[in-house]
């Protein structure tokens, strides 16, 4: 998935443990853990902002697109005698 969550980036710079943003944040460890593996299909704006406000950043500093590889075109078949 391009989107990259760097919510564990932004624990370690306030030195915050999983379980204690959780319980400032009013969710369980166990779905911030889903949210901070980057394994969530969506995020709650409400939640985006309780992270922010807790971990006093911005938006940016927990999400970032990165693109997808480009798939590599299959090999060009060799010409006999070449």
């Amino acid at each position: 998935m391009p989107i990259v969550v760097d919510i564990d980036v932004m624990l370690a710079k306030r030195k915050m443990s999983v379980g204690e943003l959780a319980d400032r944040i009013g969710i369980t460890p166990a779905n911030l853990a889903v949210l901070k593996n980057g394994r969530a299909k969506a995020v709650r704006f409400t939640t985006l902002s309780a992270l922010c406000t807790v971990l006093d950043c911005q938006p940016g500093d927990l999400l970032r697109w990165e693109p997808e590889p480009a798939e590599d075109p299959e090999p060009a078949a060799t010409q006999p005698g070449r």
